[in-house]
């Protein structure tokens, strides 16, 4: 390959995936080889196979002979708890604002990943609200994080909230309810709850919870409204207010 010939069109970062994807076969492959398949010259594979070293992967070779990777760079299986799966989304919501446009890439990508291997939760809203589908801004996840432990909170303790919410049809109204239950589904989370205003089950999207009080009230489950009973309810229908 001639030395000056250069790849036009692709970002460096993509460049390193695709060598790490080439070298992945665990063969020995040669700067020529790899230059020609990546469409750059042969000093360039020298300084990608620096950068490549230098950031962890595990490349070996040099020079005149040739370079492979000689470990598996691939994540195994890693089974996460509610918390963590918050905790990284979380995290995955605040470097999707960062003002590097590759970072927040990264970050969406990542996401993505994230929701293609969690397990289908049963039930969800009408039309989905997963990653690929329903793409809302980071910002959006990022703001109901606040109230994740006062929600976290009255499910487990049973306590009763005043919740004030935002609908998606720009209504704002305030509940007393009764909190069943948390769901995630791939950047959004859901409160699952009964509603003395409306007297039945209503399904709200944290994201667009403006405030959360704790009233100092529990509950006692009573026939007809308990999480069993909205988990049958909600074979038939989904709510989401």
């Amino acid at each position: 390959m001639a030395g000056g010939r250069k790849q036009t069109g692709i970002r460096r970062s993509d460049r390193l995936f695709d060598l790490i994807q080439i070298l992945r076969d665990g063969r020995l492959h040669t700067a020529r080889q790899l230059a020609e398949r990546v469409e750059v010259s042969e000093r360039t594979i020298w300084r990608d196979m620096a950068t490549l070293k230098a950031s962890g992967v595990p490349v070996e070779g040099e020079r005149g002979v040739g370079y492979m990777i000689t470990a598996a760079i691939t994540l195994p299986p890693v089974n996460l708890t509610m918390g963590e799966l918050e905790a990284l989304h979380l995290a995955v919501a605040i470097l999707g604002e960062a003002s590097d446009p590759e970072l927040a890439k990264s970050a969406a990508s990542l996401a993505a990943k994230i929701d293609a291997v969690l397990p289908e939760n049963s039930g969800p809203p009408e039309a989905g609200w997963g990653f690929a589908v329903h793409p809302y801004a980071f910002a959006d996840a990022r703001a109901g994080f606040k109230h994740m432990p006062a929600l976290r909170d009255g499910v487990r303790e049973q306590k009763v909230l005043r919740v004030s919410y935002l609908s998606l049809s720009g209504e704002k109204t305030t509940r007393l309810v009764r909190p069943l239950q948390l769901n995630y589904w791939g950047r959004v989370w859901t409160l699952s709850v009964w509603c003395d205003l409306r007297g039945g089950f209503r399904t709200f999207r944290v994201d667009r919870i403006d405030n959360v009080i704790d009233t100092g009230a529990t509950f006692k489950p009573e026939a007809g409204k308990t999480l069993a009973d909205f988990i049958a309810y909600q074979t038939a229908q989904h709510p989401h207010d």
